[in-house]
């Protein structure tokens, strides 16, 4: 079993929810992003979604991996910023395109 943050565009978030459940399938501790069913990203003050940054490098501190939700090869610029942290803690980065 690994523990696995998952990382990505909301703008996949169909995706997202579907690997992470077959991730967890396969016996694997998934740790998710906040969700944003009822808001949009748009909808936090500039604090907050500072606040939302922070705990997402907290979950990947935590996580022996990071999981990139990267449909069709997108990677914005949070994604990119999070695969570099997670490489900095040594982290194995799993890509959506390759387990899918």
């Amino acid at each position: 079993m690994k523990i696995i943050t998952v990382c990505g565009s909301y703008k996949y978030k169909k995706e997202m929810n579907e690997i992470t459940e077959k991730m967890a399938l396969k016996g694997n501790c998934m740790i998710t992003p906040i969700d944003l069913a009822r808001n949009s990203k748009e909808a936090y003050t500039e604090e907050e979604a500072l606040v939302i940054s922070k705990m997402h490098k907290e979950k990947i501190k935590l996580a022996d991996a990071i999981l990139v939700v990267n449909v069709n090869g997108y990677i914005g610029s949070s994604t990119k910023s999070e695969i570099e942290f997670a490489k900095s803690l040594n982290k194995e980065i799993l890509y959506y395109t390759d387990i899918k």
